[in-house]
């Protein structure tokens, strides 16, 4: 017999990570411009030692109109993947994700100074799903996948979409979206590779 019970729990694990991101975003963004610049990407902050920036950088805006799309699409995504990731994976690709832009900025694109928002991972997460789906059949799997490379291509010969610009109220960095879905998809693919391995064990 169905327990609600267990499927409330079941349903709790696979939102906490989703719900709790969008909680520390929207609670961020009370605290202004003073945190803002002291969370935000800097690629020379990080040469002073600031660490915490890899991961707040991520869930920081610039302001209301750069948050709530960012929180909606996450939501979105959470539940087009409810039955693909538990708590874990999410975690997983999300690190990954953030993890994977920071490096690739710093790296890559030393002219970008400082950058905020959510956006790098979003597509990180799509990525994952993505390739998730398509390993299990999935005909989302595909549309994601060719939905995404399509921005991506886009966004990398042309640069940001449309308004993109006007309604984040700042600077968009498409390089992230790049980085991100590029964590995205090796942290996938990471976690498929585990499991089929721990199956065969």
């Amino acid at each position: 017999m169905l327990n609600l019970n267990d499927v409330g729990e079941w349903r709790l694990r696979r939102w906490l990570i989703v719900l709790a991101i969008a909680a520390v975003s929207v609670a961020l963004a009370f605290g202004g411009n003073e945190l803002l610049l002291l969370g935000r990407y800097e690629r020379l902050a990080f040469d002073g030692g600031e660490y915490w920036r890899l991961l707040t950088a991520h869930l920081l805006h610039l302001g209301w109109g750069h948050l709530w799309p960012n929180v909606a699409a996450l939501l979105l995504i959470g539940a087009l993947f409810e039955d693909l990731f538990d708590y874990g994976d999410w975690l997983a690709v999300g690190l990954a994700s953030a993890l994977t832009i920071d490096t690739g900025l710093y790296l890559l694109d030393p002219g970008v100074r400082w950058y905020v928002g959510l956006s790098g991972v979003l597509h990180g997460f799509i990525a994952a799903g993505a390739l998730s789906s398509l390993l299990r059949g999935r005909s989302l799997g595909a549309v994601l996948a060719i939905g995404l490379g399509a921005k991506l291509i886009w966004e990398q010969t042309w640069g940001p979409l449309p308004f993109t610009a006007a309604t984040t109220g700042g600077p968009v960095i498409v390089a992230a979206h790049l980085y991100g879905s590029a964590g995205g998809l090796l942290a996938a693919a990471a976690l498929q590779f585990v499991r089929r391995r721990s199956s065969r064990l």
